[in-house]
């Protein structure tokens, strides 16, 4: 669960300054930063609010060649916290401004796989604030010309506060099912983030970077789903497929492909290997939790 205070948005956000800062040094960036004199409250959890805050920074950090410049404001508007990360970078096209939050969603260079930028992290920081009532868009007059993340977030209400200075968890997830998931990806960004949406929602997670080790966590974690990337290095994806398939114990694991093969002959392969479902990245989040509601019904293809 996602705890709940009232918390600064300009301590925060000054603790994720302090801890890009280097970064930033180290590719000469400018950054400049524009806060309000006084306390920006909301409620959320701490810990959250600075991984989105830094995820943002890192991305502008990246995505920006070296002695670029790099923008933090923070001010309020109609009851909420509005906080942008600005960059001179090499910008989104109109096509990927809402793409761009998609799992898995890749742009130019900016999220090439060998960048280590796969667009997890971008749909994470969106599904957090979403849980904290907030919300994330991104703006860019286009390729070269730089990009604005604009995050949004209710102030605070500290009258509705109980004596103890806290409230209900942001995100409720007891009363949801809870299932047991494996993820395999040998993208260590997409694995971290992927685990902790599904963490989110209250599921039992397992990760593994590749088949050898995916095979190896299956008779003690005993999973109900298995998101599987295919391209893994040693044992392809469609490998681990059949090991596991091979194994009786297996029968009702649900086997789900995340991959960026999406041809008829690669879907041919998945189910040939036994896989269940072929999902092609960028992935709908919304796809895979359709997936999760229906791990109670028998397996099927598709």
């Amino acid at each position: 669960l996602l705890t709940n205070e009232v918390v600064d948005l300009r301590t925060i956000a000054n603790q994720a300054i302090e801890g890009c800062d280097s970064h930033a040094t180290a590719h000469s960036h400018t950054l400049t930063v524009s806060m309000p004199p006084h306390a920006v409250q909301v409620h959320g959890d701490q810990a959250r609010m600075l991984q989105v805050i830094t995820n943002l920074l890192n991305n502008a950090i990246k995505y920006t060649p070296d002695g670029g410049q790099l923008e933090l404001t923070l001010t309020t508007a109609a009851q909420h916290a509005v906080l942008c990360v600005t960059d001179s970078g090499i910008g989104l096209r109109p096509d990927q401004l809402e793409r761009i939050f998609d799992l898995f969603a890749q742009g130019e260079r900016s999220l090439a796989r060998s960048e280590g930028g796969l667009g997890v992290g971008l749909t994470l920081v969106r599904r957090l604030l979403e849980s904290h009532g907030g919300n994330v868009t991104a703006r860019s007059k286009g390729l070269g010309m730089g990009s604005t993340f604009e995050v949004h977030l209710p102030l605070a209400d500290i009258a509705g506060l109980s004596a103890d200075g806290t409230d209900e968890p942001v995100s409720a997830v007891a009363n949801r099912a809870r299932h047991r998931i494996l993820v395999v990806d040998d993208n260590s960004d997409a694995l971290t983030s992927m685990e902790m949406l599904l963490k989110l929602k209250g599921h039992l997670v397992r990760c593994a970077g590749d088949g050898a080790s995916a095979l190896s966590l299956m008779p003690e974690f005993q999973p109900e789903l298995v998101l599987l990337d295919i391209g893994l290095p040693g044992m392809s994806g469609y490998d681990v497929a059949r090991v596991i398939r091979a194994n009786r114990d297996n029968d009702t694991v649900v086997v789900c492909a995340t991959t960026g093969y999406g041809q008829n002959e690669d879907r041919r392969r998945s189910r040939d290997a036994g896989i269940d479902h072929h999902l092609v990245k960028p992935v709908d989040l919304t796809a895979i939790e359709t997936l999760i509601d229906s791990l109670n019904r028998p397996r099927g293809g598709s």
